[in-house]
């Protein structure tokens, strides 16, 4: 009788699948606060009441890195969705990292403003203001897209508790008064007439979606601190997220009021003239409280042994603004004080940035930022 060797089953389990670029698996929206806090530091120096030998020039060095910065970004969160799509899922179903989706759109506008401020002096004027028409543009359609999409995922799909507020719940409705403040910019290489005026009223519109979806968030955030005490440590520096509109708001109604002359009948302009001042100087005196308390609660967390994270860029960007905003107001009211403050408030700028890049650049090439 032949017999027949049957070879014996073997069981295997299926490999694991590896996912391509793992370094870039924990690279979160978040990041773009990077390009966000170096924009915005060109961008305010460059616009100081005061200026320095060597001041601009330092400005253009700053603007572009923080071109290269988006550049470099861009590519990599494009890599992180198409290796990690299930990461990058997950980061818009956490309440926690979703809001920073709209940092996106604030990297993009505060470049592309830049771009009109300083970086026309290495690129020429003409290729400034297609670069920025371009950034501004994707910029602000995402922003506002963003404004609607991630407060309608943090109704229906995040599950929030009071207790869970924080100011980066302010992330997504920002970016329509970013649009708002840094529009202007744009306007007098419009064509005369109905192309200016209604891009000037667009800027005012946007104004007005960030501004009152602001007061609305506000409440929240600051109800949030009485009742259920101070934040995690390492969420503190997150807490001057809230000059973001106030500072923006600010710089966007004095830079709205500088072109509205040239964009709209001259009743209206003056009109506009006068809300830049009889808006902005209460709201950057809420903004100066804000950052009183703050700064107090910042010193707490440092000496309770507050370590480096992502969340220093906070006091980067914000606090930029306020330096934006203070010095329309020093050009609208001619008061000195104002140039003083925006003087004052740069200079804490340029040293949280000093801080949180020298930081930042450790983590990465230690690798600890994006092991995850």
């Amino acid at each position: 009788m032949a017999t027949t060797l049957v070879r014996p089953r073997t069981h295997t389990t299926p490999a694991v699948r590896a996912h391509k670029a793992p370094v870039l698996r924990h690279l979160g929206p978040n990041w773009y606060a990077c390009v966000m806090g170096t924009a915005i530091l060109a961008n305010a120096g460059a616009t100081l009441p005061y200026q320095l030998p060597g001041q601009r020039v330092a400005c253009q060095l700053v603007w572009a890195l923080s071109a290269v910065l988006l550049a470099v970004l861009l590519t990599a969160r494009a890599g992180h969705w198409l290796h990690h799509r299930d990461q990058a899922r997950a980061h818009l179903l956490d309440p926690a990292v979703a809001p920073f989706y709209g940092c996106l759109s604030m990297a993009l506008l505060a470049v592309g403003g830049g771009t009109l401020i300083v970086g026309k002096d290495l690129i020429g004027t003409g290729a400034a203001v297609a670069v920025d028409a371009v950034l501004f543009t994707v910029g602000t359609v995402i922003g506002l897209v963003m404004a609607v999409a991630l407060p309608y995922l943090m109704v229906v799909r995040h599950k929030v508790e009071p207790k869970q507020a924080t100011a980066v719940w302010l992330l997504p409705l920002v970016p329509p008064m970013v649009s708002a403040a840094l529009g202007p910019l744009l306007i007098p290489h419009l064509p005369a007439g109905q192309p200016r005026e209604t891009l000037l009223l667009a800027c005012y519109a946007m104004f007005g979606i960030s501004l009152l979806a602001t007061l609305s968030m506000l409440p929240l955030i600051f109800g949030r601190l009485i009742v259920g005490g101070p934040l995690p440590l390492a969420l503190t520096p997150t807490l001057f997220l809230v000059l973001g509109p106030l500072g923006q708001s600010t710089t966007a109604v004095n830079q709205l009021a500088d072109v509205a002359p040239q964009s709209i009948e001259g009743t209206y302009a003056g009109a506009l003239g006068a809300f830049a001042v009889v808006y902005g100087v209460p709201v950057m005196g809420f903004a100066l409280l804000w950052l009183a308390l703050a700064t107090a609660m910042l010193v707490r967390a440092a000496r309770g042994g507050m370590g480096f994270a992502m969340t220093w860029w906070a006091l980067t960007f914000p606090v930029g603004t306020c330096v934006t905003g203070a010095t329309g107001l020093a050009h609208h009211t001619g008061l000195t004080a104002f140039a003083w403050l925006a003087t004052a408030l740069f200079l804490a700028l340029l040293t949280a940035w000093l801080l949180a890049a020298a930081h930042t650049l450790r983590g990465l090439l230690s690798g600890r930022l994006l092991a995850g």
